[in-house]
């Protein structure tokens, strides 16, 4: 299957979003029963996380944290100031990959896929890759 690219449109800087359901739209759109699916994030400062999506004070948490493992005015050398974003989107990483048994993610109970924005506000591009098995 040719890989797919959807975009995610950010409102702040930092922000976690849920993208499970155009992921699954995609699975849904090429009738795979069974297989991989890989996402991955366009960009060097943006990443791409799997974590809880029940309650939202544990993206908050890792926001919050992240800030503080890795402040936006650290004295970095990178001149366009946001060398944070760059370090950050290291540390979460670009892709993931999913198994997909009988056409759905398969997710844990409390598990969600997140785009992790580190620039924002931005217009980003998420690739999608199925492969049937």
């Amino acid at each position: 299957m040719k890989a797919e690219t959807f975009p995610v449109r950010t409102s702040s800087r930092n922000q976690f979003l849920n993208i499970d359901r155009q992921i699954q739209n995609i699975i849904d759109k090429n009738d795979m029963d069974s297989g991989l699916c890989t996402i991955f994030v366009l960009h060097t400062t943006a990443g791409v996380t799997i974590n809880e999506n029940a309650d939202p004070d544990v993206v908050r948490d890792i926001d919050m944290h992240m800030k503080k493992l890795v402040p936006k005015d650290a004295n970095f050398q990178h001149l366009e100031g946001n060398s944070d974003s760059h370090i950050k989107s290291s540390l979460i990483g670009p892709s993931l990959t999913v198994i997909v048994e009988n056409g759905q993610l398969q997710l844990g109970t409390w598990q969600s896929i997140y785009f992790c924005e580190f620039d924002g506000p931005r217009q980003r591009s998420v690739m999608v890759k199925l492969v049937q098995g």
